[in-house]
Order: structure tokens, then C-alpha cells, then sequence
């Protein structure tokens, strides 16, 4: 498939601005794969579309203040944005940098002369971005010289950046907020388990890379980003019962979903697009780097319903969820593709609300 395949128009009125408060009350497009039914619902109805034995499954990272702001000794302002630990020390990371001149040799102190933090730029990478040296391990300075990051389409935000954390994040370690986990609220989660669905956790910390459109012309020729990923054994376990007895996994998100999946594939030695496979496969505990590439042709061995956002055009994001829709129609390779466009064109007519802070599908 080409990668243009998957582009489409979305006006900037479009692109949620504010989130919805309460978080719940955002809107859900409920899509049945198998037919393309859509239902037009509340947030907070989702309970309506799960079962008892249910797993909800979502990606905890939490997203750090990533964005440092200092100068150079001439004056200069620099901005820099972390993507990457280096070491295990965390004193040397890949960053996205802003400013005149950041070339190898040039040192930057952050925040006031008094924060006592300086980075030097090490190194100029292929893609552009910079290795950059710490003179201590960064995160202990992060809460006073950091900013919690939004994505560069959110312009117009002014409120509390604890809106853009789910409300169930713990390890820090994300540059970018798993956002189909945003519209859950605490009441909401506790009335899911009183239904008796469940919910766990993995840990997948998200890059930027998550977000960027795909450039290779054929998206087979595209090399997905790598991104640092755990599971469980005791999570593995639970997803592993919950299979077995019927119960269906719900993914909340596109990295909780790739977590699943590699586990269930990768982590275990297994060739993800080897059809030949058991279409289920048993998850095991893991934790190292990830990088799943899900496109249309991928059979999904761990998930079975998905909860996620209206994703970016040419967006590798776009793509998993065209190949999740896909697979109720094996027969025809485009179908998810078809199905999904015809989905967001549906949702731009009722007014939904895209990307980060916008409304959520469904995915059953």
C-alpha cells in the first residue's frame, strides 16, 4: 500500500483546542467492524459496549516535562526538548533542539545561572536532532526547569497540564500523552469494575516518532521508531486467564496496543507477520524496546476491541487501526483502510473533535 493511501483533509476547526470536561463527557464514535455500523454515544456510555470477564488494558507512562528552556553564554535563547535517555545515567539524551548555532561544542545552561544545570551539544544525528551531555542526571531538575510538552497542533491551551496525564500514570518516562486513556475518568473506571470488567496496565513511554506522518512512499518500506516497553508477568497472567476464559481484551490506545501485540509476538521470538502462527498466542512478560510496525496485512494475536483517538493523516497510528478494523474482513485488504476514512468523513460531519485532546472511538 502506498502511504499517500492513507491521507485525508482535516480543517484546523477540527483539532480540539480544550479537552472535555468532565473527561468523560467527550463524545464516542462506536465503530462495529464487521458491518461499519456506527453509533453516535457519550464517553461515559461505554460500559453499555463491555462485558463482564472484560480486560481493559492501558499504557500508564506518564509524560515528563520534557521541554527545557536556557541560553547560551553569548545570550542566545535555546529551547531544548528531550526525546531519549542515552545512558543509564540519564546525562546524555537525544533532544530536539531551538535556537541559532547549536553545533557540536556549544554548552547551554538552563534556567537561571543559579539552577546549576548545563548541557553541552555532543553530536549533530542524521535525522537532524542532537546527543546532548548533561552535567548531572536530568530528571531530578525536570519538576523546576521543565515543561509538560502538548503536541505543536494545541495552541490555544492555557489550562492545568495535569489534564494532559490519564489519570492513572505512574512511571515517568513519555514525551507525548497516550491520549485514548484521557477520557477516563476515576468514577467511570470504578463503575466498570462494579460491571465487572477489568483493568491493568503496561508501560510503553511515547515518542514523538509515534506522531510523525510516514514519508516513505510504500509504508512496507518505512522503519518504525523503537520505544522502551514492559509487561508484567503478573499482567501477562491476567491478559493469559482472561483469554481463556472468553473474556475479550480491550486495548486503550495504539501503544497499549502494540505493547499486546508484541508481546504476544515479538517478545517471544515470533515473527509478527508469519500468518502461518497460531492466530492466538499466548502474551508473555517482557521489557526492552518495541518497535512493532501494526499495517494493514497484521493479524492481531492479543487484542480484541480497541479504544483510541482521531489520528493524524499518513500517521503510522492510522494505519494500526486500519489494519485492526482489516482483520474482520480478510478477503479484502482495503477494507480497513476504506472503512476507517469513511468513518473520520462521517465523524468531521457530526462535528467530532480530532487528536489529542478530541473525542474517542470505539472499536469492536
Amino acid at each position: 500500500m502506498l502511504t499517500s493511501a492513507f491521507d485525508y483533509n482535516l480543517p484546523e476547526r477540527f483539532i480540539a483546542q480544550q479537552p472535555a470536561e468532565p473527561r468523560d463527557s467527550s463524545r464516542l464514535l462506536v465503530l462495529h467492524r464487521e458491518d461499519g455500523r456506527l453509533e453516535h454515544r457519550r464517553f461515559h456510555e461505554i460500559g453499555e459496549f463491555l462485558s463482564p470477564g472484560d480486560l481493559l488494558t492501558a499504557n500508564d507512562s506518564r509524560v515528563i516535562p520534557a521541554r527545557l528552556f536556557g541560553h547560551k553564554a553569548t545570550g542566545g535563547k535555546v529551547e531544548i526538548f528531550l526525546l531519549a535517555p542515552q545512558n543509564e545515567d540519564q546525562t546524555r539524551w537525544e533532544c530536539l533542539t531551538r535556537g541559532r548555532n547549536l553545533q557540536p561544542g556549544v554548552e547551554i545552561t538552563l534556567g537561571n545561572d543559579d539552577a546549576g544545570l548545563t548541557a553541552t551539544i555532543v553530536e549533530v544525528t542524521a535525522t537532524g536532532s542532537r546527543l546532548v551531555d548533561f552535567s548531572a542526571p536530568v530528571t531530578p531538575y525536570l519538576d523546576e526547569l521543565g515543561e509538560i510538552p502538548l503536541p505543536p497542533y494545541i495552541t490555544d491551551y492555557q489550562g492545568d497540564r495535569e489534564r494532559y496525564q490519564t489519570i492513572y500514570s505512574r512511571p515517568e518516562g513519555s514525551v507525548a500523552a497516550p491520549t485514548a486513556g484521557l477520557h477516563f475518568t476515576p468514577d467511570l473506571l470504578v463503575a466498570l469494575r462494579e460491571q465487572g470488567v477489568g483493568f491493568d496496565t503496561v508501560t510503553l513511554h511515547v515518542g514523538l516518532d509515534t506522531f510523525k506522518p510516514v514519508e516513505a512512499e510504500a509504508i512496507d518500506d518505512h522503519v518504525i521508531h523503537s520505544e522502551w516497553a514492559t509487561l508484567s508477568a503478573q499482567t501477562a497472567r491476567h491478559i493469559n486467564d482472561v483469554t481463556l476464559q472468553g473474556g475479550r481484551i480491550v486495548a486503550v490506545g495504539t501503544t497499549a496496543t502494540r505493547t499486546l501485540e508484541y508481546a504476544a509476538t515479538g517478545a517471544q521470538g515470533i515473527d509478527p507477520y508469519d500468518n502461518r502462527a497460531c492466530p492466538w498466542q499466548r502474551t508473555a512478560a517482557f521489557a526492552g524496546a518495541v518497535d512493532l510496525f501494526i499495517r494493514p496485512g497484521y493479524r492481531f494475536r492479543a487484542v480484541d476491541a480497541l479504544i483510541t483517538n482521531f489520528h493524524l493523516p499518513r500517521s503510522s497510528l492510522l494505519m494500526l487501526v486500519s489494519a485492526f478494523i482489516g482483520q474482520a474482513h480478510p478477503d479484502d485488504p482495503d477494507a480497513g483502510r476504506r472503512i476507517l476514512l469513511e468513518s473520520y468523513e462521517v465523524a468531521k460531519q457530526e462535528g467530532y473533535r480530532f487528536y489529542s485532546f478530541g473525542d474517542a472511538m470505539l472499536i469492536v
